[in-house]
């Protein structure tokens, strides 16, 4: 997956977040379906982040981005700070 593909998965993932908001706000779903699905979108944003700072990190070590595997949602959510 190239950054333009990951950018655009990202910015389609961050207007969903928008939308469930909106929803919400609108009465159109719970509070437990917002979080729920929330939750599922926040994880998936979480490892396409680290994804795209994991690829860009490789290109300026000179590593190309394309041997950088996604980390599973349990490597990202659970990470050590």
């Amino acid at each position: 997956m190239d950054e333009k593909t990951l950018i655009h998965q990202i910015s389609t993932l961050v207007d969903d977040e928008h939308k469930l908001r909106t929803q919400l706000q609108a009465g159109k779903i719970t509070e437990e379906h917002e979080r729920e699905l929330l939750g599922d979108i926040e994880a998936q944003l979480d490892q396409l982040w680290d994804l795209l700072r994991r690829r860009r990190a490789a290109k300026l070590q000179g590593i190309s981005p394309d041997e950088v595997q996604a980390h599973t949602l349990d490597e990202v959510e659970h990470y050590l700070q």
